[in-house]
Parts: C-alpha cells; sequence; structure tokens
C-alpha cells in the first residue's frame, strides 16, 4: 500500500542503510535528537514526511518497503 509517512532515516556515507515510520514529526525528532548523540562523522539522521510503499507485519505493525523520493 502507498501512503504517506514520517520517516527517521540513518544515513551512512550519503546512503540511507535504514528507515522507521514514526507517529509524528515531534517523535521523530525526538529519535534524531537520541540517536545523534552517538558521535559518528559518516552517520546522519533526518526526519522526512514521503510517500513510501508501506506493508503490515503479523503483529499489525506497518513497515517501509520502498520509499518514494520526489
Amino acid at each position: 500500500m502507498i501512503e504517506t509517512v514520517i520517516a527517521l532515516l540513518m544515513i551512512v556515507n550519503n546512503e540511507i542503510k535504514e528507515h522507521r515510520i514514526q507517529l509524528s514529526m515531534s517523535e521523530c525528532l525526538k529519535g534524531k535528537r537520541i540517536a545523534s548523540r552517538i558521535i559518528d562523522d559518516n552517520v546522519e539522521y533526518q526526519c522526512i514526511k514521503s510517500k513510501a510503499e508501506t506493508e503490515s507485519n503479523i503483529d499489525g505493525s506497518k513497515s517501509i518497503r520502498k520509499l518514494i523520493l520526489e
């Protein structure tokens, strides 16, 4: 299913390595602040609002299969 989501991205060497759906932009920014406390020059965290192809997990939660960056 394609829908608009707020995602926290982990970018390593200018490549998206991980993405997680967040409930709101404020929750995303909170997670970004916590993750950014670990200092590493090659890792960057970013919150985005984007369309994504999602799937439902067996426990009822949703995860991102593919980001649709425009």
